[in-house]
């Protein structure tokens, strides 16, 4: 009895597992799909994106969300995993007072400041400039990239940092040495976090670029210039999952304190 029991919940985990799986897909089975259908009249697909690479508009918008995207990483962790390191380590009414006021700030939909954002951008006369794109997106990022590396940095013991400290590591350096090589699993996915919502942000960029030549992938995507775009823009973070995606754990540090 109990055996067919659990292989009846093995099996409706498995049908679970496959429903949400076809949810997932079948939004993107559609557009590729259609890109095959097109790209079968022209030689195949492999040829269509080898005539998107030689493209000049193509290849400027790819360099763009690139470049956009790897900021804005940068800017998140940079950001994010010292603001992490001061909720899961700091006590006190301060502590849990920026604590709150980054879950507001995580909470606040961004649409709401995007007008008055536009405002502010264009009296400065820094509409249409990727820079400030970046920027938008990095303040867009810091608060969740905060509340993971918060999570992450709190599965570290702190006698591995008390440890490093009397080995003569200042706090700083306990941090850098000690535990961000040990929070790496978390460092790594509030990264493709930060990638993944530059790569895809389409509505403040539609906003605040107006030059076809400062323009993201997503721009691109829009403007209807190749179907076989859309299928295009998905291969960078199909890419940097599959790069990275075996470092998303936590508990690296389990074990290394003996009680």
């Amino acid at each position: 009895m109990i055996e067919r029991l659990g292989a009846r919940g093995r099996w409706w985990r498995f049908a679970v597992l496959v429903a949400v799986t076809a949810l997932v897909l079948v939004p993107i089975a559609s557009p590729v799909a259609m890109v095959v259908q097109q790209s079968a009249f022209r030689g195949g697909v492999l040829p269509v994106l080898a005539g998107l690479a030689t493209d000049p508009a193509t290849r400027t918008w790819f360099g763009n969300s690139l470049a956009v995207s790897a900021a804005t990483v940068l800017l998140a962790i940079g950001i994010g995993a010292p603001a992490g390191y001061v909720i899961a380590r700091g006590r006190g009414r301060a502590v849990d007072g920026f604590a709150l006021l980054v879950f507001a700030m995580q909470a606040l939909p961004a649409v709401i400041l995007l007008v008055p954002l536009f405002v502010l951008l264009a009296v400065a006369q820094l509409v249409d400039s990727l820079p400030v794109l970046t920027l938008v997106y990095a303040g867009s990022t810091v608060a969740i990239a905060t509340w993971t590396m918060s999570s992450a940095i709190e599965s570290v013991p702190v006698s591995l940092e008390e440890a490093a400290w009397l080995d003569g590591c200042s706090v700083l350096t306990g941090f850098l040495r000690v535990v961000l090589p040990n929070a790496l699993g978390g460092v790594l996915g509030t990264a493709v976090l930060a990638f993944l919502f530059a790569w895809n942000e389409y509505l403040v960029a539609v906003v605040l670029l107006t030059s076809p030549s400062n323009w993201t992938i997503g721009l691109g995507v829009i403007s209807g210039r190749s179907a076989v775009l859309g299928v295009a823009a998905m291969l960078p973070p199909l890419v940097v999952f599959a790069v990275l995606h075996r470092s998303f754990r936590f508990g690296g540090v389990a074990g290394a304190v003996v009680r």
